[in-house]
């Protein structure tokens, strides 16, 4: 029965998709996070869906009205730079037939992100899209942490099978990079029930990163922590509620969490996590030797030999600076980083445009919680291989939008100069009226 309904679900979809490509980038969006079909058990489980949206999706866009261009943005160029650049090293690989495995699936998630960022033109757009991305990976989130209470947090929490966040660390720092938009939509929810379920959703998502058991997740929350504490006006407060919260969390996980937690410090004794420093070394090993990197795929025994790494198994990096620093050499992993630098001066540069203006507090709230976003997919990124994972990426597409807009005079630009600063709590926006989306 899932199949059917699945099924006729996304095949429904494709008549509105050819005559509206946003609803394409909608409906991708939310098989790409989602994946319903692998809560299936039939023929559905294993149907391109995703791809069979995107074909319809371009040849939509193909025949289409809309503007097509790509905005003139800094970020805009070193990101097409970047894949210019990976698209090279891929020819110059170790292994030049799995780096084009590799390739394909890099670009086919870049070439959907960037028809996103085309089609992307006004802020309720915007709010469309996140709230396909807060209900595709919530229900995951909230399904997790109702998971984690009732087993009282004694087994892992993944996500779906086949998917960029099967694994139980990158579902976690999947959420945590989430869970700022939920906080988004709860400080400017389209309806009031909206602001009712919220912090139930906040709270079962956190849960569900806490239940996921990943070490990794645990640091990215400690950063994220610590910068959130950094930019509250109420930092007292606060750190009471982040020891309230510990505490909580120390009390009720099982032995099988901290012992997880507590190898972090033994990094020595732990063979996981010896293998991924390996990987790194070799990541800098081949990034000194070769300006191209190793390219995609190129973890093997053969390669670590060849820079002198005797290991008996060869890992993946497990790091989005490690991962890019491999497939694409020291350059790769400069542009990579600019991007990055680029994106949270954006971010920054929206909060100081739209500082005084209650008709954008909205903007100014949703850079706002991007930047904890980054900050989560920085950190817990610091330890998994997502370097590529769409959701950072529509970030990106997020942030270059938002950037257009804030700098796009509305008619009410003069009296809103004049608003003097509202006080705020913690990083709560000023008080929203009503605005002109910029198109």
């Amino acid at each position: 029965m899932r199949d059917v309904i699945i099924t006729l679900v996304v095949f429904g979809m494709l008549p509105f998709i050819l005559r509206y490509p946003w609803y394409g980038v909608l409906a991708w969006s939310w098989l790409s996070y989602m994946n319903p079909h692998r809560l299936a058990w039939g023929f559905a489980y294993n149907m391109p869906f995703a791809q069979i949206v995107a074909i319809v999706l371009l040849f939509s866009l193909l025949f289409s009205k809309e503007k097509k261009g790509l905005p003139a943005n800094p970020l805009v160029v070193i990101w097409v730079l970047f894949l210019v650049w990976l698209s090279i090293c891929s020819v110059f690989a170790f292994y030049p037939d799995l780096a084009y495995l590799q390739w394909v699936k890099v670009l086919k998630i870049q070439l959907i992100t960037f028809v996103t960022l085309m089609l992307m033109r006004d802020f309720q757009r915007v709010n469309q899209l996140i709230w396909v991305i807060v209900f595709s990976i919530g229900f995951y989130s909230v399904k997790g942490g109702i998971f984690t209470f009732m087993t009282g947090g004694g087994y892992h929490v993944f996500g779906p099978a086949g998917s960029e966040i099967q694994e139980n660390n990158a579902l976690a720092v999947a959420i945590l990079m989430v869970v700022p938009l939920m906080v988004y939509l709860r400080r400017f929810p389209p309806r009031p029930w909206v602001r009712k379920i919220m912090p139930f959703c906040i709270f079962f998502s956190l849960a569900s990163v806490i239940g996921s058991q990943s070490r990794g997740a645990v640091l990215a929350i400690l950063a994220v922590g610590a910068y959130y504490w950094w930019k509250s006006n109420s930092k007292l407060v606060t750190s009471m509620v982040f020891v309230f919260l510990a505490t909580l969390t120390v009390m009720f996980m099982p032995q099988s969490w901290h012992d997880r937690v507590d190898s972090i410090a033994e990094y020595q004794d732990d063979s996981s996590s010896m293998g991924r420093i390996r990987a790194w070394e070799y990541s800098i090993a081949v990034a000194n030797d070769r300006v191209t990197g190793g390219g995609f795929g190129s973890w093997s025994l053969e390669n670590y030999y060849r820079y002198g790494i005797y290991t008996e198994r060869a890992f993946v990096a497990h790091s989005i600076y490690f991962s890019v620093l491999n497939d694409g050499g020291w350059p790769g992993l400069i542009m990579f980083l600019l991007i990055l630098l680029l994106m949270w001066r954006q971010l920054h540069h929206v909060i100081k445009l739209t500082a005084n203006d209650p008709e954008r507090a909205d903007y100014n709230f949703l850079a706002r919680m991007i930047q904890i976003s980054i900050v989560a997919f920085m950190a817990g990124g610091a330890f998994l291989s997502l370097s590529y994972f769409d959701l950072a990426w529509h970030f990106m597409a997020i942030t270059v939008t938002l950037h257009r807009m804030a700098k796009t005079p509305h008619e009410n630009a003069g009296a809103a100069a004049q608003v003097s600063k509202l006080p705020r709590r913690g990083l709560r926006a000023p008080v929203r009226g009503k605005r002109v989306d910029a198109s």
